[in-house]
């Protein structure tokens, strides 16, 4: 009975708010390739095997010229640290996954994560139904980068503001997420966490200061559930 629940219709359904704004975002990273005068096999090939939106943005004046492979490094790094935060919150979830533990991994975005963390934990769900929505999501965004490139290479556009889709998205996704009571918990405590940061450390420290605190909030609001 669980399983039938968790099928294709409900993981599209579930990844509808994600493929209006992976569409539009992929279009727009398609696009910002294209007019900057790379060839339409540039964008395509970054989003097939990098798959990481910030990343590809941030990397956008940087491919064509020289750049120390390690200060790249460190960009990667530091954008996508919030993903070892992902994944250790995902072990549970993933351990009966098998060989389809390798694309889950890599498929493991902000979005991804969102919808597939606010499923009831108690329920067996399939490891397909995991695989389903990553690769949903996987798709929406090629496609979108593909969009983008077809249309840069042959219509000139304006893109001021299609930075804020991203932002909007994620306010969707957080908005859903606190339905629930615990959701209601967790979504402020990562407001609350992530506004001290930005006034403590500043822009520059905000992401991976947010996550180590987010972390120890809701390690420390376990341990008292585990009191009471």
């Amino acid at each position: 009975m669980i399983e039938n629940r968790y099928t294709f219709k409900h993981a599209f359904i579930k990844t509808i708010p994600i493929m209006a704004g992976y569409v539009f975002l992929g279009f727009a990273f398609g696009l910002l390739m294209r007019t900057s005068g790379f060839p339409i096999w540039y964008p395509v090939l970054m989003s097939l095997f990098i798959y990481s939106g910030a990343l590809q943005f941030a990397t956008i004046p940087l491919v064509g010229v020289a750049v120390n492979p390690l200060s790249a490094l460190m960009l990667g790094v530091m954008i996508s640290a919030r993903h070892l935060f992902y994944g250790i919150a995902m072990l549970k979830r993933y351990r009966h996954s098998g060989s389809l533990k390798y694309p889950l991994i890599f498929g493991l975005t902000d979005e991804t994560f969102s919808v597939l963390s606010t499923e009831n934990q108690e329920d067996e769900i399939p490891s397909m139904y995991y695989f389903t929505v990553t690769s949903l999501d996987y798709l929406y965004w090629n496609a979108g980068t593909l969009f983008g490139a077809i249309a840069g290479g042959v219509i000139p556009f304006d893109l001021a503001g299609l930075d804020f889709a991203l932002t909007a998205l994620f306010i969707v996704l957080l908005l859903e997420q606190m339905k629930t009571k615990q959701g209601m918990i967790s979504g402020l405590t990562g407001l609350v966490v992530s506004g001290l940061s930005l006034l403590l450390f500043g822009s520059g420290q905000m992401v991976i200061t947010s996550m180590v605190g987010i972390v120890v909030a809701l390690l420390v609001e376990r341990q008292l559930k585990l009191y009471e």
